[in-house]
């Protein structure tokens, strides 16, 4: 669900709202799907490269990091823009902070930035991946500067959605065949006269475009910049009991306060995304994954054990969450709160 690509390093937990599903918002390779993609995420990722990368063209090839002067107590970890992402690297830096005594500094950067500073040695962890597989097929199956660090317990699904009380008033709306016949009360001033279908981030990396084209659908696309102004538009709309359709995910917290009805979409099949100006079907769901530096995985100690153990269900990450964004507590806050009511849970995380 899937993001902004800013390098900069943060030595606490990533405030604010984000994404809760997530940029990329597909599943990958082994994972039996694959990322779409779009000419304006890879523009981003690009321009966003040359910010991060060290010494100009082939650092993330290097193999060295940035930070080789940490002690062996500091843990990095990359925090995606999206509130359910920063949730995991809350909770995450608390217990290794507070219970196994290690520093932990956290960077947010887009996604696929992400990947190459794992490869590099830059970042130690990514905690909430929604499927890369052309970096998982380069860094885990080919440099093997990546591992997988198992599932988080998580899974994200992307869709279409309209608010319940416009599908109970319509029921036919729920299926993409129908959606022409509501585009006029879709429209909005943004829209220029097509269905409005609302999205978040112009970063997050979606098939939408594809789909809206090669369903021949009467319906134009309008970003509201970015999860945050999608969430407020969301509320907006549903406090004035107006039809929309949105772009959205699960796990998302606002779910439990705006009851929404995903919009059936030719379903997916196996390779239905392989070619991205020819996507005609759903999105799939996706098991929500960890990945860690491979230097990290084999001698990160207690640490590297916590991250591989840290496994949560979608509840736990939305009850965090929603702390955060909706309760305006600061990730640290939240994640204290959380800790405190469920020792249950992450005690089976520690090392043994």
């Amino acid at each position: 669900m899937r993001t902004t690509d800013s390098s900069t390093t943060r030595t606490t937990s990533t405030a604010g709202t984000g994404r809760g599903a997530r940029t990329a918002r597909t599943a990958g390779g082994t994972r039996s799907a694959r990322t779409a993609r779009t000419a304006r995420a890879a523009t981003a990722v690009a321009a966003a490269l040359g910010v991060l990368a060290l010494g100009g063209c082939g650092a993330a090839e290097t193999g060295r990091s940035q930070y080789a002067g940490d002690d062996a107590k500091t843990v990095r970890l990359s925090v995606p823009s999206w509130v359910g992402a920063q949730a995991n690297a809350a909770v995450a830096e608390y217990l290794l902070e507070r219970e196994l005594g290690y520093t932990v500094k956290t960077q947010q950067m887009g996604e696929v930035l992400a990947w190459d500073a794992l490869s590099r040695g830059d970042v130690h962890a990514v905690l909430e991946d929604w499927g890369h597989p052309e970096q998982e097929k380069r860094y885990v199956g080919e440099k093997k500067t990546v591992v997988s660090g198992g599932d988080l317990g998580v899974t994200g699904h992307i869709g279409w959605f309209v608010p319940k009380y416009f599908a109970d008033a319509h029921p036919d709306v729920t299926e993409w065949k129908n959606l022409h016949k509501y585009a006029d009360q879709l429209a909005t001033p943004e829209s220029g006269g097509k269905g409005e279908l609302l999205e978040g981030s112009p970063d997050y990396v979606t098939h939408d475009e594809a789909l809206i084209r090669n369903l021949d659908l009467d319906l134009k696309t309008n970003y509201a910049g970015s999860e945050a102004a999608q969430i407020t538009a969301i509320r907006k709309k549903a406090e004035d009991r107006k039809p929309f359709l949105t772009y959205w995910w699960t796990p998302q917290w606002l779910n439990s306060q705006v009851e929404m009805v995903e919009v059936k979409l030719p379903p997916y099949e196996e390779g239905c995304d392989a070619d991205p100006e020819k996507i005609a079907c759903a999105y799939p769901d996706t098991p929500l994954q960890k990945f860690l530096n491979a230097d990290f995985a084999e001698k990160g100690g207690e640490a590297a054990t916590f991250l591989k153990n840290f496994r949560w269900t979608t509840e736990q990450q939305n009850d965090v969450a929603r702390m955060i964004a909706h309760e305006k507590l600061s990730p640290q806050e939240a994640a204290e709160k959380w800790v405190k009511g469920n020792e249950a849970t992450w005690k089976t995380w520690l090392p043994r």
